[in-house]
């Protein structure tokens, strides 16, 4: 096998069950030791000093692969703490956090994944690790061979989501400006878990003083069996939708599997996700202080960078992939740009309060205490992005690369573009384009009134074409005019673009 394969962007996953599985005990194994000896290096520490946090979300196969990784970091002499159920940015919080504070952690989990696959996600302190110390870290693992060797670390049994926890309800009493004890008092929210992590959160609402009735999926069930636990799928909003409808929440919050993403519904069942969502803690942000960047991934709509540059603030564009993004307003604030927020349209937010750190919880929990305090005015979380101008289309089609170079082959396609954006005088390149191609076009008479952006997947051999239209059939309009630059390009399967076209 080779490993390589197994690394997604900066996290190991694929399939873990069934005999073609990929991600089994062995591999855990292998990458607890080798984690291991990635801190022995940056630590300067011999291995009996190493600690190593270890924690899974509710996948069928979390807990033996966390038992297989504690095996894996115990043989190689470093001790572990063992958080068993726990979310993703609790797994870095504990690196951190005063009484806990070990050199490292590693979380079980595929995120919003199929409940056969699993994976693993690596922290220190400096945060999630990279993506090319991802593929360092399976070619050490690959070499090893664990079993030759006894355990000889430690392991203790330790719960840390009470503690995570605890920080997430302090985050809402700072930021109502309050010391009591139960500040939400008559705000009513319903939690969907979608049998994940993150059922703990209601427990937290609620001994807050919120109703928490309508909330559901909270118990852990690897299989998933109500909806797939992903804030972007249809299902999913609609189930937590129909919740809030039929409970009379002032709101609906719901998360994936390992709580590092969410999105909400506003009283009226609205949806807020994707660029609604960036919108509003955008607005929020810019609220307090004018004149802020904010860092967002590149398929976010025109009518988004309109309404941060009408509340006073910056869009920046950048790449898609959550690390991209992070890092990115990393890079801006030490360039001295007052910066506070990096998020992708996926839901995927790190804030600058909250060490730049990937926690859909929180995001929610900051929403939260705007929600209160519009509560108290009689006001309503969604009628803070009632300017935001909605596209009249929007679509995503997905373009095969069939040449093995896949890259080159996407980057040809790409050049084309480029190509007819220098040629015709119709076809207005961005100046803030920073992957891809995007193109805006002046549809029926009106200026910039829709886009296109074309793309390379970040992990895949993937075209993505996301095109937006402020205007009825401008969709087709570009996508027609796509078709006409991409024709005869090799090793692109145009099949998806004709059936959007014929559809």
């Amino acid at each position: 096998m080779d490993w390589l394969k197994l690394k997604s962007g900066s996290d190991v996953r694929g399939k873990a069950c069934g005999e073609d599985a990929v991600i089994t005990g062995a591999v855990a194994r292998a990458l607890g030791m080798a984690f291991v000896h990635k801190l022995e290096k940056e630590t300067g520490k011999c291995p009996e000093k190493i600690t190593v946090a270890l924690g899974r979300d509710s996948r069928i196969t979390g807990r033996a692969l966390l038992e297989a990784a504690a095996d894996g970091i115990l043989r190689a002499g470093a001790g572990v703490l063992d958080f068993d159920m726990c979310t993703t940015p609790a797994m870095f919080m504990a690196v951190i956090t005063p009484g806990f504070e070990p050199d490292g952690s590693i979380m079980i989990t595929a995120s919003h994944h199929p409940w056969d696959r699993n994976g693993l996600k690596f922290f220190t302190g400096r945060g999630g690790i990279e993506s090319r110390e991802v593929e360092e870290l399976l070619k050490d693992a690959q070499g090893l061979n664990p079993e030759s060797q006894p355990p000889r670390g430690k392991a203790e049994r330790k719960a840390f989501l009470p503690v995570y926890m605890n920080q997430l309800a302090d985050r809402i009493r700072s930021g109502l400006g309050v010391s009591e004890e139960r500040p939400l008092s008559g705000l009513h929210i319903a939690v969907d878990a979608g049998n994940g992590a993150g059922g703990f959160y209601a427990d937290m609402l609620r001994s807050l003083g919120a109703n928490t009735d309508g909330s559901q999926f909270l118990d852990p069930d690897g299989m998933f069996p109500n909806h797939i636990p992903n804030p972007e799928n249809p299902d999913a909003i609609a189930s937590i939708r129909d919740a809030v409808i039929r409970s009379g929440a002032d709101l609906g919050v719901i998360f994936d599997t390992d709580c590092d993403r969410a999105a909400v519904v506003d009283a009226d069942g609205r949806e807020i996700n994707r660029n609604r969502l960036i919108a509003l803690i955008s607005a929020i942000l810019l609220e307090k202080e004018k004149g802020l960047t904010i860092v967002t991934d590149s398929v976010t709509s025109s009518g988004l960078k309109k309404f941060i540059e009408d509340h006073g603030g910056i869009h920046y564009r950048f790449k898609r992939g959550y690390r991209n993004v992070i890092d990115e307003a990393i890079r801006l604030n030490g360039e001295g740009l007052r910066c506070p927020l990096a998020i992708e349209t996926s839901g995927h937010a790190a804030l600058q309060e909250n060490h730049f750190l990937d926690d859909g919880m929180y995001l929610v929990t900051v929403l939260i205490v705007k929600a209160m305090e519009m509560k108290r005015m009689g006001q309503t979380l969604g009628s803070l992005i009632a300017d935001l101008r909605e596209p009249a289309e929007s679509t995503e089609i997905r373009l095969n690369i069939t040449e093995p170079d896949f890259r080159t082959a996407g980057q040809n396609a790409i050049n084309r573009v480029m190509s007819r954006t220098e040629n015709d005088p119709e076809w207005h390149a961005a100046p803030d384009n920073r992957e891809g191609i995007r193109v805006s076009f002046d549809l029926k008479g009106e200026k910039d009134s829709g886009w296109f952006l074309l793309r390379l997947s970040v992990h895949d051999p993937v075209l993505p074409v996301n095109c937006e239209s402020d205007v009825d059939g401008g969709v087709n309009v570009m996508l027609d005019r796509l078709m006409d630059v991409l024709k005869g390009t090799e090793g692109i399967d145009l099949t998806p673009l004709q059936k959007a076209l014929e559809g």
